[in-house]
């Protein structure tokens, strides 16, 4: 298990060829489609513009750029995501210090999987994150909902067994019972 960039905040590290992180992502929206080719469009136009009145390289500014407007777009589609960092639920990051379980839910008959996290004792979710409302399929405090043909348990646990700490388990909840994940 590789632990290389650990500290928080940091981003996720390549080895081999491949991301060291599990990521599930929401649908493509035309919203944020849009917003993509409106920076994408806005990066070529202040190319042009400082061009024309600075007399500067317009290739500059669109590679100097390119790489915030992809982490942004990158940013809005991603549901959850784990990395050596810890675990991203929407827009709340929790350090892996913090995580106690991952827990999985799949409502029947339902199109969305729940992805949640229970925390140690004490620990309360940052502030200004925002969380989905208590759904009663998910015993944990803070979850997500993604599209089941997105989501895919097994590819989840073995990357969770490369990436993420040894103390993480994966709980499956079903209406049964909880199992931890195989």
């Amino acid at each position: 298990m590789s632990h290389a960039g650990s500290r928080p905040g940091t981003r996720p590290t390549r080895r081999a060829g491949r991301w060291e992180r599990y990521r599930v992502t929401h649908p493509f929206s035309a919203r944020d489609q849009a917003g993509l080719w409106g920076a994408i469009a806005g990066v070529v136009g202040l190319a042009v513009l400082l061009g024309w009145a600075l007399d500067m390289k317009g290739g500059v500014v669109i590679v100097a750029t390119l790489p915030f407007v992809v982490s942004w777009y990158e940013s809005r589609r991603t549901a959850f995501q784990f990395d050596a960092a810890g675990a991203r639920f929407g827009t709340v990051l929790l350090p892996w210090s913090d995580v106690t379980q991952l827990v999985v839910a799949t409502p029947e008959g339902g199109p969305h999987a729940l992805i949640g996290a229970r925390l140690r004792p004490g620990v309360s979710l940052p502030a200004g994150g925002t969380v989905l409302a208590h759904d009663p399929d998910m015993p944990a405090p803070i979850h997500v909902a993604v599209l089941r043909a997105k989501f895919d348990l097994r590819k989840m646990v073995v990357k969770a067994r490369k990436y993420a700490p040894a103390h993480l388990q994966i709980v499956v909840a079903e209406p049964s019972g909880e199992r931890v994940a195989a």
